[in-house]
């Protein structure tokens, strides 16, 4: 089966999954879009918007307004492999967000995740 190119998916998609992924361990779309934005920049009303656009979840990422620079603190495994060891700097980037979410999933405190 050949593999999926997450950034070429529509960000609202993907976004969507990591709102339900959250949501089914008790967290909220708040506290998503909080860290969505910690990461990149984007409020939490740029990002409603962008949910309802074509955007793919690379572009999301490739123009994000301020790339929070403590990003890199972030660590972790997904899909087995290490966020901080991934080459390609756009999925290394989608994948930090998916690190939040895990990290938010698992009930981590939000002062945590954001490296605070």
């Amino acid at each position: 089966m050949p593999r999926v190119d997450v950034t070429q998916m529509p960000f609202g998609k993907v976004y969507a999954l990591l709102v339900s992924k959250a949501q089914k361990k008790g967290r909220t779309r708040e506290e998503v879009d909080q860290v969505t934005a910690w990461l990149t920049g984007y409020t939490a009303g740029d990002i409603a918007r962008l949910e309802q656009s074509a955007m793919s979840y690379g572009d999301f990422f490739r123009g994000a307004p301020a790339p929070n620079p403590n990003r890199t603190r972030i660590t972790g495994t997904i899909c087995g492999v290490r966020v901080e060891e991934i080459a390609d700097a756009l999925l290394r980037e989608s994948r930090y967000l998916a690190e939040l979410v895990d990290e938010l999933a698992k009930g981590r405190p939000m002062d945590r995740i954001l490296r605070a």
